[in-house]
């Protein structure tokens, strides 16, 4: 061996407590309310736990990195608020307590005092004396208030929408709280659940939004194109499609579509299974509901519906096209249409969308080729799967051989002048929505 002094383990369990002593008494941490004048000041805000009585390694990551950002800047002579706070409200809370026979508050603030023991062991460079949980009557008074600012300028309203409900917890989950259709705390299967909603109007302001990206010069390309998308302006049309024939409750179904020039590619009609056409074929016909039921399990997050295998329902209806007489196409109940998209509807064109290929695939509907790219030919440019590229467009009467941009236009002004699209319905906002088919 080599004649080497082994160095002493660290004795944590003596100086953490130590030096945290003198952080402490030094208030080291601290920010005054009246903040130094000529001192540069900085704001640091890790997400706010959960409650839920226990801290995790997601716990220690999340506040390690904000310390580190905290210190860093602290030693470069900025004023740090570093403050923490605790997201205490919410139906888990209520269940949990009822199980143990414990009023909430109760479960919730001796949770807080375990995990607040635990993050302080930790040594984090937080002003504890501004921690706050958003169950105090201080806190969610000021949300109520700033609710009732919202609402007295027409910026909130109130309507029914589909949720991701949670049946042992009694609460809406977001879709990535919804793990291979369970929750992820309670392990149910979800349900797809009607409920009436609060929503900011956050649509009023898209353009406004949308017009403003371009002058954020130090954003990423990647990261801006990400942001337009998610705004999710959408330039198309509302097509009518007259159910042929028209069946009691129902004459038509609404589709908004930003691709109305391959509207003679169209195979079938997808309809969502929350959609109120499904709901009239699910009263009469069984198959339809166990479907819609079953759909009703399955996340409703752009990757779930993505990955998930493309299924449908053939209700028996039938549309008809509003540019060949006499065509009539199908209507299905799919699992890959969201009722909060567009209108909850779509005309599938297959030879063209990866989606409508897949489905038209899957049960044996035709894939007719309408959009014929640069030196290619309609036939074998969709052999192997759709083409979504730019071309010319064929196979659609009076749009053959226009341009996409062009047909589009020239489809438009053609179902506005037979009554067969509303008007104006050139572009839809579907803020955090992406976009509508």
């Amino acid at each position: 061996m080599n004649d080497v002094t082994a160095t002493a383990a660290y004795d944590f369990a003596s100086a953490e407590p130590k030096w945290q002593r003198a952080w402490a008494e030094a208030a080291c941490f601290e920010v005054p309310d009246v903040p130094e004048p000529g001192r540069p000041k900085y704001y640091v805000l890790e997400m706010f736990p959960y409650p839920s009585g226990k801290i995790h390694m997601g716990h220690v990551r999340n506040y390690t990195l904000g310390d580190v950002v905290a210190r860093y800047k602290r030693a470069r002579g900025y004023q740090v608020l570093h403050p923490m706070g605790w997201d205490a409200f919410g139906l888990p809370a209520e269940n949990a307590a009822r199980e143990r026979g414990i009023h909430p508050g109760t479960w919730t603030r001796a949770n807080i005092a375990n995990m607040r023991g635990e993050l302080q062991r930790m040594g984090l460079s937080i002003d504890w004396r501004r921690e706050f949980a958003t169950c105090d009557a201080a806190y969610y008074g000021q949300q109520q208030r700033l609710f009732l600012a919202f609402f007295r300028a027409g910026l909130v309203e109130r309507r029914e929408s589909w949720v991701n409900w949670d049946p042992v917890d009694n609460t809406v989950l977001a879709n990535e709280q919804v793990i291979d259709g369970r929750g992820w705390r309670s392990g149910a299967l979800v349900e797809k659940k009607l409920l009436s909603q609060w929503f900011f109007a956050i649509t009023k302001f898209a353009p406004e939004l949308l017009a403003a990206l371009p002058s954020l010069a130090r954003w990423p390309e990647r990261v801006r194109t990400m942001q337009s998308k998610w705004i999710g302006r959408s330039e198309g049309a509302r097509v009518r499609f007259p159910l042929a024939p028209p069946v009691s409750g129902a004459a038509e179904i609404e589709v908004f579509t930003t691709r109305p020039d391959t509207l003679f590619g169209m195979s079938f009609v997808a309809i969502a299974p929350e959609h109120p056409i499904a709901a009239l074929v699910a009263d009469s016909d069984p198959g339809a509901a166990a479907f819609v039921a079953e759909c009703r399990r399955m996340g409703t997050s752009e990757a779930a519906i993505e990955t998930a295998e493309k299924r449908g329902y053939d209700t028996g209806l039938r549309v008809a096209h509003p540019f060949i007489e006499g065509a009539t196409f199908p209507v299905w109940i799919a699992n890959f249409v969201l009722m909060e998209y567009g209108t909850g509807a779509i005309f599938g064109c297959p030879a063209h969308d990866q989606r409508d290929f897949d489905f038209a695939r899957a049960y044996g509907l035709p894939i007719p080729p309408v959009v014929v790219p640069e030196g290619g030919d309609a036939v074998t440019s969709v052999a192997d799967g759709p083409y979504e590229g730019p071309g010319l467009i064929a196979n659609s009467g009076f749009l053959n051989g226009l341009a996409n941009e062009a047909a589009k236009d020239a489809a438009i002004a053609a179902l506005e002048a037979s009554g067969a699209a509303t008007t104006p319905q050139r572009s839809q906002w579907m803020i955090g929505m992406g976009q509508p088919q």
